[in-house]
């Protein structure tokens, strides 16, 4: 009898490891050391970790295992992660952490020169990545098959689902595909997006007839890589419920952060300063803030776009063509030199609102090589080189703060072919006075008499009768003519430009409307639904704007 409830006993073990196997309940820890690992290690501890990463990229990773870096310790190569996914409850766990206790924690570094990617994420779900630094300063071995590095790549090759994947507290600096001391041609910084071969630091890319959904991308530092920041690749709007959120990009040699083809983003509280930087000839030298294209429901809000430099684009954050309903609320915008607000053609309904704009614009064409003026507000035809313009539909600007010195002449493009535009509440503080220029995507647009349709200007602040041209098609019907009295006009921060001359601001705002045949107004996603349609009838005096 005690022979048998042993047996019974050891049946009922098995069983239940069984099944906690089964529901993914037991997890393991893999440690890997550069210095002190072995990969003939079985890696489940300190004392016995893996030595490279190579050997992490082959494990079958299930749901919860995570894969720990030793603090301050620099990796060669890079991490592969294919076909491996983690649960809801369960996320395959990447991370750094202190192998002695009397450490001070560093973030663990790969460097990943010679392999395509620092990170690559590819047909797999339930990641979380943090605390890593990755860089690649350089490619020695060329081929025709590598056309860019990437500091993280998160990729859908597959007919299949992928989803919920956070990257965050990671930093990504010097991520070049040449070697220092190559220099572009200098019609490379002509083209669309670059035709070479250049280093990035985030890139999610779906290609598939599937989703790619749930990713957060947070508490990041990317810089010097020689094209962009953060990008989303998709196609067909595939790519979707991505937050972007307090990053801090400098420095890259194209746009800081860059959409296509998605659906429904939040990007939050970053600061992108210095995109399409030309600190080093291996950078592409031209990129905006942030621009979308073909993408729609997106809210940027609360960010900063500070120094963007390029002979063409290149404002602090722009609307490409083909998009609909992408809001720009609550950023400042700053010595940009392509400008502030640009809603390029067959756009719907997108707005610029509650923004403060300081010396925004101060590119002049045909001086240092550039090709497009500056323009503190552009809405263009221009969608595509084989297409006939077509202006965006119902562009709302209300409630912006815009600021710029005497020694800046502010430009200004409206494509007749606009359909839909309201001009309301806003500062224009425009101590160099404004001109009318025609739009020049590529080729400039054509002067005719015609006027864009259905126009709502009323009710803006301008420091005197030069701060919009005349000749430009459209007048404010209802204009208010003062000095707002700034708090620190010429200040880079937004408490600078509150006014003091309350009189001239205080209880003059008005309501905004829908423009009309808009039955639908702005909404970037539905979890903004509330927000938007309670703002929409009022300003914010903490941005400055005109006061209902």
């Amino acid at each position: 009898m005690l022979l048998l409830k042993k047996v019974i006993n050891l049946r009922y073990v098995v069983f239940l490891t069984f099944l906690l196997l089964q529901n993914n309940l037991i997890a393991k820890d893999y440690y890997v050391h550069p210095e002190k690992g072995n990969d003939s290690n079985i890696g489940t501890s300190k004392g016995k970790a893996f030595k490279t990463l190579k050997t992490i990229s082959k494990i079958n990773l299930l749901p919860g295992d995570r894969v720990l870096l030793a603090s301050g310790q620099t990796y060669k190569n890079g991490l592969i992660f294919i076909n491996k996914n983690g649960t809801v409850n369960k996320p395959i766990i990447v991370t750094t952490v202190v192998w002695n206790d009397h450490e001070i924690f560093k973030p663990a570094i790969i460097d990943f020169q010679d392999n395509l990617n620092g990170i690559l994420i590819e047909n797999s779900s339930f990641f979380n990545i943090s605390h890593i630094q990755l860089t690649a300063n350089g490619f020695n071995k060329p081929s025709k098959n590598t056309e860019m590095l990437c500091g993280i790549l998160i990729n859908n090759t597959q007919a299949k689902l992928m989803q919920n994947i956070v990257i965050e507290n990671i930093i990504i600096d010097n991520v070049y595909y040449e070697h220092f001391g190559y220099e572009r041609g200098k019609d490379e910084v002509k083209t669309a997006n670059g035709t070479q071969k250049y280093g990035w630091g985030i890139r999610v890319i779906n290609l598939t007839n599937h989703k790619i959904d749930n990713i957060t991308i947070k508490n990041c530092t990317i810089s010097n890589v020689s094209h962009t920041g953060i990008k989303l690749t998709g196609t067909n709007k595939n790519i979707s419920n991505v937050d972007i959120k307090e990053n801090a990009i400098k420095k890259t040699g194209g746009p800081g952060i860059q959409m296509s083809g998605v659906k429904s983003v939040q990007v939050r509280n970053n600061l992108v300063s210095h995109s399409g930087s030309q600190d080093d000839s291996r950078k592409w030298g031209r990129g905006s803030g942030l621009w979308t294209w073909g993408s729609s429901h997106v809210l940027i809000e609360k960010n900063k776009f500070l120094y963007a430099n390029g002979p063409g684009d290149s404002a602090g954050a722009h609307i490409d063509f083909n998009c609909d309903n992408i809001v720009l609320q609550y950023n400042l915008s700053a010595y940009n030199a392509g400008g502030f607000c640009e809603i390029l053609g067959n756009n719907y309904n997108c707005s610029y609102r509650y923004n403060i704009s300081i010396n925004d614009g101060h590119r002049v064409k045909g001086v240092d090589g550039a090709f497009q003026e500056g323009k503190i507000f552009w809405l263009s035809g221009y969608q595509g080189n084989k297409k006939v313009r077509k202006g965006p539909v119902n562009s709302y600007f209300y409630n912006n703060t815009i600021y710029v010195n005497d020694s800046i002449i502010s430009k200004i493009a409206i494509d007749n072919s606009s359909k839909g535009i309201l001009i309301a509440n806003n500062i224009f503080y425009l101590e160099g006075g404004a001109k009318a220029v025609l739009g020049d995507q590529y080729k400039p647009d054509e002067l005719s008499g015609d006027l864009a349709e259905n126009v709502f200007f009323k009710n803006n602040l301008f420091i005197d009768k030069n701060n919009w041209p005349e000749d430009i098609g459209i007048i404010d019907i209802e204009p208010i003519i003062g000095n707002p009295e700034f708090t620190n006009k010429g200040g880079i921060n937004i408490e600078d430009y509150l006014p003091t001359n309350l009189t001239l601001v205080k209880n003059k705002g008005i309501k905004i409307p829908l423009l009309q045949d808009d039955k639908i107004g702005l909404i970037p996603t539905l979890q903004l639904e509330r927000d938007i349609l309670g703002n929409m009838i009022k300003g914010n005096p903490s941005l400055g704007a005109i006061e209902p």
